[in-house]
């Protein structure tokens, strides 16, 4: 049915171990004519079965679909998005007359390693991080129109900044399923224009969700700065916790202007917010800002996508951390994040330690954060922990 993969002897104890993804170095031979983004079958080197995955040129060379020998079709891609969908409503996430924005599918967390699926109320953004999910594109949509029935009508895709350069694929960032213009959703009862068409990821980061809330119920009579606020989300909570002053600050005008859109979205009028076009690193090095804010969220891009980038990362978080801990007042609460899939909780949090030594400032944790239960983490895959956060006391 599918080409064959063989692997070297020895090289299939993480698939024993349910890990989804093997690695370029552990494959001996392949069959020939197996082309990048193919559905292949995994042997052991002793013949024996083990796998079946999407083939890629690079360093994971197979992400598994599937430890059993079995068919990719229509079945298998209904059953892998229904669990997905169950999941949600058992946590009390999809069907949500409060809340209709989550993530349905998160790659190897629902074991579709290289998809991603968000749900912006009636519209479900797909977007593939493997030459094999963008090749599976049209059928996973057809499975997720038959699964959504009528709590969807458009799915569009987004992959055209996720597709390794190299393969020279025809990416594509277009509805594959309806079309529509209307961009608003709602998430915990406040309204969000959510840019799937030009915006960072999917065009919102739901991942934050449950860390807004927290964020809100700290809110009141407070002076709040959201560093890096894009789209304006923790701003946006911020204003519903009935904080007394907001600031939003990110260097994109596009962000800003996103940003201003939510809050008269959701505030018309309100002039409690105020929105800064300028540098995170300038701001906060200007001294007419120490002293002004009861709450900080420093929640930045990611500072390294590579392990080879993991030393100046860290750098990075610290110098950020130090300004965020020299500016907030004293009795202050810091909302400090890091989304770089390759710093460790460890990492993260040994680097904001350092800043607060560097700072002089008394610091306690409050809250440790994570990302939301709409991500979840594959067992099997702990690389998947990508989102880390702290909640800090400032004395």
């Amino acid at each position: 049915m599918y080409k064959s993969v063989y692997l070297k002897k020895g090289k299939e104890e993480s698939l024993n171990r349910f890990h989804p993804w093997i690695f370029s170095g552990a494959i001996h031979h392949m069959e020939e004519g197996i082309e990048e983004g193919d559905i292949v079958n995994v042997f052991t080197a002793t013949n024996d079965f083990i796998a079946v995955g999407h083939y890629q040129i690079g360093s994971i060379a197979v992400r598994v679909l599937s430890f059993s020998e079995e068919e990719i079709n229509h079945s298998f891609w209904c059953s892998h998005l229904e669990s997905a969908l169950k999941m949600r409503q058992r946590i009390g996430i999809a069907d949500n007359e409060n809340n209709n924005t989550y993530r349905l599918v998160h790659g190897e967390g629902d074991a579709l390693p290289g998809l991603i699926i968000d749900c912006y109320g009636e519209t479900m953004v797909m977007q593939a991080h493997s030459v094999g999910m963008h090749a599976s594109r049209k059928a996973v949509c057809r499975a997720l129109v038959e699964v959504m029935g009528n709590r969807m009508k458009h799915v569009y895709y987004k992959s055209e900044t996720t597709l390794p350069f190299k393969a020279e694929l025809e990416q594509e960032n277009d509805f594959i399923h309806g079309g529509t213009d209307n961009d608003i959703a709602i998430e915990n009862g406040l309204k969000f224009h959510v840019d799937w068409l030009h915006g960072q990821k999917t065009g919102f980061f739901i991942d934050q969700r449950e860390n807004r809330s927290l964020l809100e119920h700290y809110a009141k009579d407070k002076s709040v700065l959201n560093m890096f606020c894009y789209t304006g989300g923790f701003s946006v909570y911020a204003m519903r916790g009935q904080a007394k002053m907001v600031h939003s600050v990110d260097s994109s005008a596009k962000a800003i202007e996103l940003t201003n859109r939510n809050i008269d979205l959701n505030f018309p009028g309100d002039k409690r917010h105020e929105a800064f076009c300028e540098d995170a690193f300038k701001y906060l090095d200007n001294t007419d800002n120490a002293n002004k804010y009861d709450l900080i969220v420093l929640d930045p891009p990611a500072f390294a996508k590579h392990r080879k980038a993991l030393h100046n990362a860290l750098k990075g978080y610290t110098r950020l951390n130090v300004k965020g801990l020299q500016r907030i007042k004293q009795g202050g609460i810091l909302f400090t994040f890091s989304c770089s899939q390759i710093v460790s909780k460890e990492n993260f949090r040994n680097a904001v330690f350092t800043a607060a030594a560097q700072a002089g400032r008394k610091v306690r944790i409050l809250h440790q954060l994570h990302q939301p239960a709409d991500h979840p983490i594959n067992i099997y895959h702990p690389e998947g922990e990508y989102l880390k956060g702290l909640v800090l006391y400032v004395e």
